[in-house]
């Protein structure tokens, strides 16, 4: 591909472990990045997550350079850019009272059938993010040793996953980071986001590159590639940052 004119990232385990703030170096080079193209994160996480992980961590600067961030949680449902202003609404979609409740039950109740319903957690392991329910087996707060060393081959994950998915045909449900499952409208997944992107920004898909850690073919971040975007694979934000460092001299200054 010609050099991109938007750069997007996944969030847990691209930029920054799992729930957890990007590291003072990502915080520089995402700057450096929106100095040269656009830049995106799309996550199934929410909102509130984008923002303490990222946004709160970016070193200051001016808000010309901010407006060029692009904010897409719940894998593209909403949508977010950065101004002056502070975080400005583009779209937010959501699901229905009704899809709500019986994904809450679904996932639940097969999560207690299948003995994956932990007792002791680090916060509330069903969260309601508007256009996506979202199931974490230990809590939302649970450290990254905890959440690896709980479903290390994604066994029982993908089971919750595919249980659940028997419950609610009309809704999609998908294994999202390590320890959760995420629920939404049919057909919402990266590739989904990823071409609202590239509607708002008016930005063609041969001049974007992704990034992300789970592009193997169960992945979450798969879609994106599916879908014809140009990828790039790493293993956690050290892999991100050093591709960074590789990617930036190449990239002209606007």
């Amino acid at each position: 591909m010609s050099l991109p004119r938007l750069v997007a990232f996944d969030l847990d385990d691209t930029l920054a472990p799992s729930k957890s703030a990007i590291d003072p170096r990502i915080g520089r080079q995402l700057l450096d990045l929106a100095a040269r193209v656009e830049v995106a994160v799309i996550s199934g996480g929410q909102l509130a997550q984008f923002t303490a992980q990222v946004v709160d961590q970016l070193p200051e600067t001016d808000a010309e350079l901010l407006s060029h961030f692009h904010l897409l949680p719940t894998c593209g449902t909403q949508y977010y850019r950065l101004s002056p202003a502070g975080i400005e609404t583009i779209y937010a979609r959501s699901l229905t009272d009704d899809q709500k409740t019986r994904a809450l039950a679904a996932v639940e109740e097969e999560a207690r059938r299948l003995c994956l319903w932990e007792s002791e957690t680090w916060g509330p392991i069903l969260e309601d993010r508007g256009s996506q329910i979202t199931f974490s087996a230990l809590g939302q707060q649970a450290p990254v040793d905890a959440k690896m060393a709980w479903d290390p081959t994604g066994e029982k994950k993908n089971a919750l996953r595919a249980a659940v998915a028997d419950r609610i045909p009309d809704l999609e449900v998908r294994a999202g980071g390590s320890t959760s499952v995420d629920i939404t409208e049919r057909g919402i997944d990266k590739a989904y986001g990823m071409t609202r992107l590239i509607e708002q920004t008016g930005i063609p898909q041969d001049d974007i590159l992704f990034i992300g850690d789970r592009l193997d073919e169960t992945g979450n971040d798969y879609p994106v590639l599916a879908m014809g975007v140009a990828c790039h694979a790493v293993d956690g934000w050290e892999d991100t940052a050093e591709f960074l460092d590789q990617l930036l001299p190449t990239l002209p200054l606007r």
